[in-house]
């Protein structure tokens, strides 16, 4: 846990999965972002299950945010 803002905020590894799936013949790579259930659990996660989020990199980092 880390504290920021006097907040204490889950922290946990994610791993980045690739799920090939094949559509008429073709093989197209699916990707996923697995967050670990006690962060998502978290009062304070600011997303919910199927909420369409924007996905962006800036200075080498991933953003992501509410649509």
């Amino acid at each position: 846990m880390i504290t920021k803002e006097g907040k204490t905020m889950k922290v946990g590894r994610a791993k980045l999965i690739n799920r090939p799936t094949i559509t008429k013949g073709k093989t197209y790579d699916k990707f996923f972002v697995y967050i670990p259930t006690y962060v998502v659990r978290d009062k304070d996660f600011p997303f919910k299950v199927g909420e369409e989020l924007v996905i962006k990199i800036e200075n080498g980092k991933l953003i992501i945010e509410k649509a």
